[in-house]
């Protein structure tokens, strides 16, 4: 093996990046203390359906906290995984957090509903009106709201920007109302540590918060960047170059990462935008490639150099050095040729001597970005590109159609695929189809690697399945622990 292809390299600032089953033990914990407490509690006894109602609270109301860390912007929990699988998580949690919420005044009532019907319905209606339960009833609300403002949000005539606002918003107006509600109704908020417990989560949220658009609103505006230039690269697709302001150091990360770009007065973490790294930090400064597709990219062409622009980051897995290997796939769909570049700069300015197999594909000519650059990197590396244009066009050379398992195994021509690594950026529908071919091709599953920024979760590929079935594991040993505490406590 290379030597270069040995040992991963971790960026220098880096802190400790849990593994996955770590936090999975961790986010287990956060949402079950709660319930390991009231064990001990001393409180007037209930019937089951009253302890598995409190029990349904309790655990919602942590996973609810834990939310606010499962956002991507945290490399401590996100660093091992990638952002691609903690914002799946974050959506899969939200779910069952929703419906533990919503359960749990439902189930208060359910046996007296299911033996006087009418008498159920009104207890139902005092429950969600009586001043006593006010801010429960707002979380709940919230929470609902939040919930399914997330699922929608692609056809909500709002910005952007509004949409990310109203998130934090109702988030924190969920969490807060719940856990006033906890502790002022809660049937164990009355044992001291149950109460204990509730707030402390109340100031690790307030840490949470404050982090996120306290500390990072102050570097953003305390250690700016200057837009040294704009270049078109292609067809609505832009290069910008970034240079650190005086007193503001290097950016430390490794090529494929991204980072969160905002610029001039708008530099505040609600308005900032996820963006792949096109560079190597092998050189000053730092480039993206951006394309025209929404709200904020749509002027991005028309940015005057001497912009101020903030940068937060890097984040992400998407980088070679984490995944070791003897040669090198790189597949780009798009704007998916943004982290690409940066890795195929990085692979030229170090002249790695691994085989290097790069295929481009895009919808048209016109869409194809930095062609020469990707020609010229033949004569430092053992590369060979290939571009496929899904249409033909007149005057095109190059390949026509998709990328299908033919082509696929003609890349992996002379190398070993279990011991090649795949590093693929791209629309979903292709990252879906080709990360399957690959693995049909005999790469191992840990060795087809993608992150990317659409989380509408309409992916099914394997690896997203296996990956949602661990998250769903997840869920059901929260359900089994509401269960065993309901008995457990019921005996008591």
């Amino acid at each position: 093996m290379n030597e270069i292809a040995k040992t991963p390299v971790a960026p220098a600032h880096s802190l400790p990046r849990l593994p996955g089953v770590a936090l999975a033990a961790l986010y287990l914990g956060i949402c079950l203390v709660p319930l390991l407490i009231a064990l001990s509690a001393s409180v007037s006894p209930a019937d089951r359906w009253g302890l598995a109602a409190a029990a349904l609270g309790m655990v919602g109301l942590g996973g609810m906290a834990v939310q606010f860390v499962t956002s991507g912007r945290f490399e401590i929990v996100s660093g091992r995984l990638g952002i691609d699988k903690i914002m799946a998580f974050h959506k899969i949690a939200a779910w069952w957090i929703l419906l533990a919420v919503v359960m749990h005044p439902l189930v208060y009532v359910l046996p007296t509903w299911l033996e006087k019907p009418a008498l159920g319905s009104e207890r139902l209606v005092a429950y969600l009106t009586l001043p006593h339960y006010r801010t429960g009833v707002i979380a709940w609300i919230a929470l609902v709201l939040l919930v399914f403002s997330a699922a929608l949000r692609e056809f909500l005539p709002w910005r952007y920007e509004v949409w990310r606002a109203s998130h934090v918003l109702l988030g924190s107006l969920a969490v807060g109302c719940g856990l006033h509600h906890a502790v002022s109704t809660g049937r164990f908020a009355a044992f001291g540590p149950t109460a204990v417990y509730w707030n402390l989560l109340a100031i690790a949220i307030v840490v949470v918060l404050a982090t996120l658009y306290g500390y990072r609103w102050w570097k953003l505006h305390r250690q700016p960047w200057r837009l040294a230039s704009v270049t078109r690269r292609a067809d609505r697709l832009w290069e910008l170059d970034f240079q650190p302001e005086t007193g503001t150091p290097q950016l430390d990360y490794r090529a494929g990462q991204f980072v969160w770009m905002t610029e001039g007065k708008r530099r505040f973490p609600l308005f900032d935008h996820p963006f792949s790294i096109a560079d190597s930090p092998t050189r000053p400064g730092l480039s993206l490639i951006i394309k025209e597709v929404g709200d904020f990219t749509r002027q991005i062409g028309a940015l005057a150099p001497g912009t101020k622009i903030g940068i937060d980051g890097p984040y992400g897995e998407f980088f070679l050095e984490a995944h070791p290997a003897d040669a090198v796939l790189l597949i780009a769909g798009g704007v998916g040729i943004a982290p690409v570049m940066g890795m195929l700069r990085d692979l030229v300015s170090r002249r790695d001597p691994r085989p290097v197999r790069l295929v481009y594909a895009v919808g048209a000519v016109s869409n194809i970005a930095c062609r020469e650059e990707i020609d010229a990197a033949t004569a430092v590396l053992d590369l060979k590109a290939f571009f496929i244009c899904e249409t033909p066009q007149e005057g095109w050379d190059g390949l026509i159609g998709r990328l299908d398992r033919a082509r696929l195994a003609e890349l992996l021509e002379g190398l070993d695929p279990q011991r090649t690594i795949a590093m693929m950026c791209g629309p979903g529908a292709m990252v879906t189809a080709v990360s399957d071919e690959l693995l049909d091709l005999g790469m191992p599953m840990e060795n087809v690697v993608y992150e990317r920024f659409d989380y509408s979760g309409g992916a099914t590929s394997r690896q997203d399945r296996r990956r949602s079935l661990a998250f769903l594991a997840v869920g059901s040993l929260l359900t089994a622990a509401v269960a065993s505490f309901t008995f457990m406590a019921a005996a008591a």
